[in-house]
């Protein structure tokens, strides 16, 4: 009890008699027959750390950094929600941010994958299909050096009260990757003390059609342009949310004022030159039921070569037939089909030329049903 108190750890319900660990490996159901059950209005809760110790609660927990939040993921979380039901829990996911290869080649050690989601992104998705609660760790020096028996003892049965854990089976984990599925089942008996411990599930690689659906699938088919693909693999459009930002109003002097958006990381999934629909914008500020409708525009993603060097990545859209001062808000860019790759130009005379020549191509794909 001393030790449950000092966390802030609520003491577990009593178990069944007879009742033991297991690994249950359950075939892939297609997705989206549960849809139905996230079409309603989702309360979610995000931590930038540990919930605080009063508001901790056992929880049905799943690990990972969900970039992209695709149909893979999908079914993890749809098992989750199902066993979180059943037991009476609270469905929770601990990410990382940053990404840990991130982190790792900040320091030298590796490549960091391209990103495919913002944070808000992500968590937009996670809110969408029904998680309860995301706690997001840091990911520092001093959690890739914490030891992979730690991390469970301090992070998931103190911090965030598991008592059911669903991982990939190639789950890794704790300093230098060492902790594994082994280890957690392991663990799962809370070192004699039933009070910490806890069930883990394995849930095997989705695949479809003989390949897996995986973020590394999507950031090629982002990369080499295939939005169709990364529609499918996603289970909905590739879309990039964030805040209007200023800009150095290039674009208004050229005849094509743009809408910017910055990129919180240094490689985005896909760059060049697209054809975009807008949401979260009305015509007319202050009405809301125009909201709805997406506005159509062409849009460049990347470190725009033609006009400074080294630059950081940028969302640009140029709306068409739309006027009206847009700072400040969010918005959800909407990524229909990519036009071309980036590139430089001699002068302005041929970037606004090749600009005019995007925007007409953009509205004629944009016409189309």
């Amino acid at each position: 009890h001393r030790l449950a108190s000092a966390a802030g750890r609520q003491p577990a319900r009593p178990r069944q008699p007879g009742a033991n660990f297991t690994t249950r490996l359950r075939p892939f159901r297609p997705v989206w027959l549960k849809l139905h059950r996230f079409c309603r209005p989702i309360r979610m809760h995000a931590f930038r750390r540990l919930p605080p110790l009063d508001q901790r609660r056992p929880c049905a927990l799943t690990i990972g950094n969900f970039d992209g939040v695709h149909r893979g993921h999908l079914a993890i979380l749809s098992r989750l929600a199902d066993e979180a039901r059943r037991r009476g829990l609270v469905s929770c996911v601990l990410t990382f941010e940053p990404h840990p290869r991130e982190y790792f080649a900040g320091i030298g050690r590796g490549t960091a994958p391209a990103r495919i989601s913002t944070l808000r992104d992500k968590l937009e998705a996670l809110k969408l299909y029904g998680v309860d609660r995301v706690s997001i760790a840091h990911f520092n020096a001093r959690l890739a050096a914490l030891s992979a028996e730690d991390f469970v003892r301090d992070l998931l049965v103190d911090g965030l009260q598991v008592e059911y854990l669903l991982v990939g089976d190639d789950f890794r984990f704790g300093a230098q990757r060492r902790g594994d599925f082994a280890m957690l089942r392991r663990m799962a008996g809370g070192d004699g003390d039933p009070r910490r411990a806890f069930d883990v599930e394995a849930m095997p690689t989705i695949e479809e059609d003989g390949a897996r659906i995986s973020s590394t699938a999507i950031r090629i088919a982002l990369a080499e342009g295939r939005l169709a693909d990364a529609r499918q693999l996603l289970g909905r459009a590739y879309c990039i949310s964030g805040h209007v930002v200023h800009g150095r109003k290039l674009g208004r002097t050229l005849g094509f004022p743009t809408m910017n958006v910055r990129i919180p990381f240094g490689r985005p999934a896909l760059s060049g030159i697209f054809a975009v629909r807008v949401h979260g914008l009305s015509r007319d500020a202050g009405s809301a039921a125009a909201v709805a409708t997406p506005i159509d525009g062409v849009a460049s993603l990347g470190t725009r070569p033609a006009v400074e060097t080294n630059g950081r990545p940028l969302l640009e859209v140029h709306l068409f037939d739309f006027d009206r001062n847009v700072y400040g808000e969010i918005v959800r860019v909407e990524f229909v089909r990519k036009l071309r790759d980036e590139k430089n130009f001699d002068s302005l005379d041929a970037l606004t030329a090749q600009i005019d020549a995007d925007a007409r191509q953009a509205r004629d794909v944009l016409r189309q049903p």
